[in-house]
């Protein structure tokens, strides 16, 4: 007979394997199944191993800079790009045997190999094969009250532009490869896309960026975006936009990349292409039809506490849809348990969904952009606080960008705010935090911010949209 359990999740990135540690606090019997390698695409070749490619990067642009910091040092410093994918690569191990201790500290039966769903709460295992190459786990079944679909989401692939591994790559060869390429044609300037830009160009490759769209980071604030290309031009990124890809060419030994521009055809010779153009669900071949599951626009359709079309079945993360962000999926997630376990919850507040970028400098973003208050009828209230004016920044040495606030000009409700500059990824969870609370204008303006810190920024940029600066 199959082994029964009142919940089993399938997939173990941030979203699975937080929501299965939530579900045995609550009391209830749980197993995760997993294809590949414990954490997912996040901790193994995703958000955490970037960062840490990220980090080195910040390291090589710091090396130019020394002198600007009053040291004296003999001899250029040069990237050993192996040794830094290999940091990254140790980075991933360790979070993933994070993520298997945590799996036995809670009592969480880890099952591998590939799930489908069979119908009747049931679902059938068979073995798979992980990213390294190795079989993992045996033919199976199991049996749940509650099944949790996290099965995340991969590379979105154009069709001129299939995904080779080694002329057209994804953001997993990017990250994994040990070869550095000399010149670089990156297609997308989303989240993605803007990382590995100031990435490979920190490591020494030429890099051009390609995007469909009038700017950078499209979803972005327009002054956001605005500055991000400032600081990439100064940097020697090539940035072309309101560009398309009309074909690829990777016969001869060099790659050929057709370009559309707005004053004519372009033709840009390069090593590699890396395909940045977002990311599909892994929807398919797990069993959804079969259990009446439905789906809409590449996504498992949910309702505000992630149930599918299907009672007892649930889907979280990128697998039900945007925005695709790991911290996204770990709140769905837990929101999704605690109903099962009859808890009071709340629905998520998908406004208030924060979106981190992390090349230099960083973005941090939440609420309305100043364009889409305006369209949404608010009659608002803007302040911007420049780092150039705050004293730790300057102390630093990371005077670029700014804090931007949108607030509502009747209540002071806090709208949005866009941050552009070193550590914006940090400073952003404490306009996360005002807003869960609906923190209005006055109350920032009144909280003490110690001094000197970046996050003195947001207060600053508070009391210039209501006419109160003090430090500008």
């Amino acid at each position: 007979m199959p082994a029964s359990y009142d919940v089993v999740v399938i997939g173990t990135g941030p979203g699975g394997y937080e929501t299965a540690i939530r579900s045995t606090q609550l009391g209830l019997k749980t197993a995760v199944i997993e294809k590949d390698k414990l954490g997912g695409v996040c901790l193994n070749i995703g958000c955490i191993p970037t960062k840490a490619l990220l980090k080195s990067a910040e390291m090589v642009e710091y090396s130019s800079h020394f002198a600007d910091y009053g040291l004296d040092v003999d001899g250029s410093i040069q990237p050993n790009f192996p040794k830094i994918i290999a940091r990254s690569r140790g980075v991933a191990d360790k979070m993933n045997k994070g993520v298997k201790y945590l799996m036995g500290k809670n009592k969480i039966d880890v099952i591998l190999g590939s799930a489908t769903l069979a119908g009747g709460g049931k679902i059938d295992i068979k073995p798979s094969v992980d990213m390294d190459g190795n079989k993992i786990g045996k033919a199976l079944s199991v049996t749940a009250k509650h099944i949790i679909v996290a099965t995340g989401a991969r590379p979105r692939e154009l069709p001129f532009m299939k995904i080779d591994g080694k002329k057209i790559i994804s953001s997993t060869e990017a990250l994994i490869q040990t070869r550095r390429p000399d010149r670089l044609v990156i297609c997308g300037a989303g989240a993605i896309g803007v990382e590995f830009a100031y990435f490979y160009h920190n490591m020494g490759t030429e890099v051009v960026l390609v995007e469909l769209l009038d700017r950078l980071v499209p979803v972005e604030d327009k002054d956001v975006s605005k500055e991000l290309a400032r600081w990439f031009k100064k940097m020697g990124i090539k940035i072309m936009t309101r560009t398309s890809v009309q074909k690829v060419d990777t016969a001869g030994k060099t790659i050929k990349v057709h370009l559309k521009t707005a004053k004519g055809e372009e033709i840009i010779e390069t090593d590699q292409v890396l395909s940045a153009v977002g990311v599909a669900g892994n929807i398919e071949g797990i069993g959804l039809e079969k259990a009446g599951v439905k789906t809409e626009k590449g996504a498992i359709v949910v309702d505000e506490f992630n149930q599918t079309s299907t009672s007892g079945i649930y889907a979280i993360g990128d697998v039900a849809g945007p925005p695709w962000l790991a911290h996204k999926a770990s709140h769905e997630g837990i929101l999704c348990i605690e109903k099962i376990a009859g808890r009071d919850v709340h629905p998520m507040d998908r406004s208030n969904i924060p979106g981190c970028t992390y090349c230099q400098p960083q973005i941090g973003s939440v609420g309305y952009t100043e364009e889409a208050a305006e369209e949404a009828g608010y009659s608002i209230k803007v302040g911007k606080f420049p780092f150039s004016a705050s004293g730790k920044a300057s102390a630093a040495g990371h005077t670029e960008g700014f804090v931007k606030v949108i607030y509502d000009e009747k209540y002071g409700e806090l709208l949005g705010c866009h941050i552009i500059g070193y550590d914006a990824t940090e400073l952003i969870a404490e306009v996360v935090t005002a807003r869960t609370l609906e923190t209005t204008a006055h109350e920032i303006m009144e909280a003490i911010h110690p001094h000197p810190t970046l996050s003195e920024a947001v207060m600053e940029a508070t009391r210039a949209a209501f006419g109160k600066s003090i430090n500008i």
